[in-house]
């Protein structure tokens, strides 16, 4: 069964191309080392809600984008191998490949997929 990987972060809207260019390297080395789709996802109809919403979860600023991205995996132990070979190629180092956006701010987490349709 496949595994996904699950973001949510807050860009700051005049970084949208620095933040496709960072994706597109990232999303390589995944897919180099066993990932079988990465989708960065704009935010472009993002509500904003009463109790909670997006904006909150990841503290986002007023000249900030909604960000919402997963990478699939063939299965969790492809996805343990590949995150553990990711953080360690020198082409996501920070120092030579910064975010533009505070990763501090950044929510994530593996998930297992429940429900699968076509």
């Amino acid at each position: 069964m496949s595994y996904i990987d699950g973001f949510v972060l807050a860009v700051p809207t005049a970084n949208k191309q620095a933040f496709i260019d960072h994706a597109r390297t990232g999303g390589s080395v995944v897919m180099e080392f066993g990932a079988t789709r990465v989708v960065e996802c704009w935010g472009d109809d993002v509500q904003r809600g009463k109790l909670t919403d997006f904006f909150g979860a990841v503290q986002a600023k007023d000249d900030e984008t909604v960000v919402f991205s997963w990478i699939e995996w063939p299965d969790k132990a492809t996805r343990d191998a590949g995150m553990k070979k990711m953080m360690d190629d020198p082409r996501m180092d920070p120092a030579t490949n910064p975010m533009p956006f505070d990763g501090k701010r950044m929510i994530f987490g593996g998930f297992v997929p429940v429900v699968e349709l076509p």
